[in-house]
């Protein structure tokens, strides 16, 4: 049993996030076998049902050793928010068995642990009317505690605040106020950041891809080519995009390898600069010292 073991409890909700390829799923299931319990995924792209290998799902022999749940389980056509997400955990935290909660996604965790404004779905029409603006036009329908309060060179961050001020005519920084309580509290879990060297990931996210594309990664993709939509949240997995073009005969293979690594590589940096601003209460663990 490796030592992180001994010092969480059976009892214990286990929260597991980190950077993409440094092996939170390995832990999870590790914990699982050792202790017990349902390992529930945090990741916003290994919901989708079209993505095994490039959103790195547990395969079916690791499924074979531990209850798993909310893998897999959303058409790839559909979207598939936070609110959802939060919605289909909470609903598994009411069962017998404990939580072992793992992904990269951030807001999934936060939601968790903090509380989600419970904002309406936006109509089909922002959306659109969203997709054709720039960040700097919508950056100015906002309200001054708004601004202030968001990532303002993030336009995910900026169109998803115009979007509720335009479909419910109330600011997002008015929907957070009125939060309601967290689905699980912090100090009610076993919370643990993974985190690593830069030069440690980086050869991670290389060896990660090249298995992926030697397993079928591309065929993967090639199944939804009749079917691609960029605008999709399942299109958004890193390799999707730059695979897809190479099939399209837009770049060469070698050109779709190196810019999916160079994407995972600033994917991982996003989140590396997440959990240091959001999770300094997290138990911080070398993702090194877990690897074989």
């Amino acid at each position: 049993m490796m030592p992180l073991l001994r010092d969480i409890s059976p009892d214990q909700p286990v929260l597991i996030a980190g950077p993409t390829a440094s092996g939170k799923s390995a832990l999870a299931l590790e914990i699982a076998i050792q202790q017990g319990g349902t390992i529930i995924n945090a990741d916003a792209l290994q919901v989708f049902d079209c993505w095994q290998l490039l959103s790195a799902r547990p395969d079916p022999a690791e499924l074979q050793l531990a209850e798993h749940a909310l893998y897999g389980h959303v058409p790839y056509r559909e979207t598939y928010s936070t609110g959802h997400w939060l919605r289909d955990v909470s609903r598994l935290l009411s069962g017998n068995s404990r939580p072992i909660i793992v992904g990269g996604t951030g807001l999934n965790f936060s939601a968790l642990t903090q509380g989600l404004a419970d904002i309406p779905p936006i109509p089909t029409g922002v959306r659109a009317a969203a997709e054709e603006m720039e960040r700097e036009e919508m950056l100015e329908a906002l309200d001054v505690e708004t601004v202030s309060r968001i990532d303002t060179l993030n336009r995910a961050r900026v169109q998803r605040a115009w979007e509720v001020q335009e479909a419910t005519g109330r600011s997002i920084s008015v929907w957070q106020a009125e939060t309601p309580p967290p689905k699980l509290r912090r100090e009610e879990c076993v919370a643990i950041a993974l985190n690593a060297s830069v030069d440690w990931l980086d050869d991670r996210i290389i060896r990660r891809f090249d298995q992926m594309l030697a397993k079928g990664a591309l065929d993967e993709v090639r199944a939804l080519q009749h079917d691609w939509d960029i605008q999709r949240p399942s299109a958004k997995a890193i390799g999707g995009p730059e695979l897809m073009a190479h099939l399209n005969g837009e770049i060469s293979l070698a050109e779709a390898r190196g810019q999916a690594i160079i994407a995972s590589r600033q994917y991982a940096k996003r989140q590396r600069t997440w959990f240091r601003a959001r999770m300094k209460d997290w138990t911080q663990v070398s993702a090194d010292t877990l690897s074989n």
